[in-house]
């Protein structure tokens, strides 16, 4: 492994989603002064996570020409500076305008995130690239905690512009270390079909694959999207404070982190149809318990729900990448931006349905969604991943 490339852009990882992941914590503390209902919260959150996903295919176009370090430097520092200016924007539409600018550095950099990771594994593409995730996810699980005790202990108008500082070593590490050329695995050219009745049949195949795919990534997604978005909103209703629900939150995210890890490493050792299945269907006790506990046992709980959920993400893009070995960078944020994008919508229609009957029951409800993901996953294929030689990796065009 290419170990200062994969740590640079890794780092880059971590500061990034530091920010992003404090979006749903702020919009909750600012909820009582813009008096903001359940579902603004819920459309805020979207909107953010529509600029930082829909936009990741296009900018993956762009990645798959520019690999280099000025990407990823520009988009995380892009990200942190709208992230400090929003804290001083005087309304609720002004607020979710700058933050939804800043969501494009987001968009921006999983694209070059995801090559540079995959890249830099060398004949392990999904473990770096969970690698590469797991920093992400820990990001993600650092930044409702840090979040929660920042603002509970000082004014947004600093806390928000101080937790922006925190990304600037980031930007300067990924500036060094992304600069050299990367070392990219040659790819064989895909078997010819010899008769127009087996390219039909791959065809319908391969569109049936599509759908399943899909449907696995967007149930899965709409109950840890949901519970991300929401659970700060439905803690705060039971009367925890910002620092308390924040790493409730933290917790929960963690676990995602430790998931997405193990699923990358599993994903390069074993049958990822079954890995997809087990992890999904056994993640929804873990999700409905963390919401009918108390106490102590509320922490395994949450933590076990988060890491379930998450085990599938980065053998899913990697997944993704594999179907256009040449257009990495574009298929790893379709697949991404998907995942976002589909997770906001569904935690915005739950937001919508939580203000007509409750959150908690519609909650309860998301925890078992993830049923149907593991059906669906049992449509795609069973081979296992393919072991990539060392030898024949080769080098590409230039990092900048």
């Amino acid at each position: 492994m290419q170990i200062k490339r994969l740590s640079a852009i890794a780092f880059g990882h971590f500061s990034i989603d530091v920010l992003s992941s404090s979006i749903a914590l702020i919009l909750t503390v600012l909820s009582a002064k813009f008096e903001l209902s359940i579902s603004q919260i819920g459309l805020a959150a979207m909107i953010y996570t529509f600029a930082g996903s829909l936009t990741q295919p296009f900018f993956g176009i762009l990645a798959d020409y520019m690999r280099g370090r000025w990407l990823g430097a520009i988009s995380v520092a892009w990200t942190a500076l709208f992230y400090g200016l929003a804290a001083f924007m005087p309304n609720y539409p002004l607020l979710v305008t700058c933050l939804t600018i800043g969501a494009l550095g987001s968009g921006l950099f999983h694209p070059v995130g995801m090559i540079n990771a995959a890249a830099a594994g060398g004949p392990y593409p999904a473990t770096a690239t969970s690698i590469f995730f797991l920093l992400g996810q820990s990001g993600l699980a650092l930044g409702p905690i840090v979040a929660g005790f920042v603002l509970q202990s000082m004014n947004i108008e600093v806390g928000m512009p101080l937790m922006a500082l925190g990304a600037l070593p980031a930007v300067l590490v990924m500036a060094v270390y992304l600069s050299s050329p990367m070392m990219v695995a040659s790819k064989g050219k895909a078997p010819a079909l010899s008769t127009p009745t087996g390219q039909s049949n791959v065809a319908r195949r391969a569109l049936w694959v599509g759908i399943a795919f899909m449907l696995v990534i967007t149930l899965r997604v709409t109950t840890s999207q949901s519970l991300v978005t929401l659970l700060p909103k439905y803690f705060a209703d039971l009367g925890y404070q910002p620092a308390l629900y924040g790493s409730m939150i933290g917790i929960f995210s963690l676990g995602g982190a430790i998931g997405t890890f193990v699923g990358g490493y599993l994903g390069d050792r074993y049958s990822r149809r079954n890995l997809l299945f087990v992890a999904t269907l056994l993640s929804v006790p873990f999700s409905y318990g963390l919401l009918h506990t108390t106490g102590w046992l509320f922490w395994p709980l949450a933590f076990l729900a988060g890491a379930l959920l998450n085990v599938p993400h980065s053998v899913l893009v990697v997944m993704a990448q594999e179907f256009l070995p040449k257009r990495q960078g574009m298929m790893g944020g379709a697949a991404l931006g998907f995942t976002f994008a589909s997770g906001a919508v569904m935690a915005w229609i739950a937001s919508w349905f939580a203000d007509l009957v409750g959150l908690a029951p519609v909650l309860s409800i998301l925890a078992f969604v993830p049923i149907g993901a593991a059906l669906s996953a049992l449509a795609l294929p069973a081979a296992q991943p393919r072991t990539i030689d060392d030898s024949s990796l080769s080098a590409p065009a230039a990092a900048d």
